[in-house]
């Protein structure tokens, strides 16, 4: 078995895909944000990430992505769920369909597409992500996971020599 682990370990790290296992602000403030992180250390911006998730009532789970990306994804999160005239629904009763769109389209408009994201009260998850593009966090009782894929374009000339 634990060849078999081993072997597995290898070729994620080959490929530099990694895989988790679990169940269930302006442009210019992300600019300064970024300015001041560059002057801090990891574990200052670490604190600085535990105080802002338990400001916002919010719990990190497991996360392999930048503290700035981290800090934009609980923050977006949160005012979702607060800013009742987007999540149409009652507090007591937020709508995790419409937090992962608007969660999934935040991340393919700032970072890039291959953005992924799944929100709900129950559910199981085993993906593959990028390097650095994976968070798993809970607000209230919402668990959300964010997480990016490779996207690799497919020439024409690859589809024809796949075909013959």
């Amino acid at each position: 078995m634990d060849i078999i682990t081993s072997q597995r370990q290898k070729e994620e790290e080959a490929s530099g895909l990694k895989r988790h296992s679990f169940t269930a602000q302006s442009r210019q403030d992300e600019a300064a944000t970024l300015t001041m992180a560059r002057d801090r250390s990891p574990t200052e911006e670490v604190m600085k990430l535990a105080a802002i998730a338990l400001s916002l009532n919010v719990r990190l789970r497991s996360s392999d992505m930048p503290v700035d990306m981290q800090e934009r994804a609980l923050r977006y999160a949160r005012s979702f769920l607060d800013d009742s005239s987007i999540s149409s629904a009652p507090k007591h009763r937020p709508n995790p369909t419409l937090l992962a769109r608007a969660l999934k389209n935040e991340f393919d408009s700032v970072y890039g597409v291959a953005w992924h994201c799944v929100a709900g009260k129950s559910f199981g998850s085993f993906v593959t992500h990028s390097p650095g593009g994976f968070m798993y966090f809970s607000i209230d009782s919402l668990f959300i996971v964010l997480f990016k894929t490779e996207v690799k374009l497919v020439t024409e000339s690859e589809i024809s020599s796949q075909i013959s």
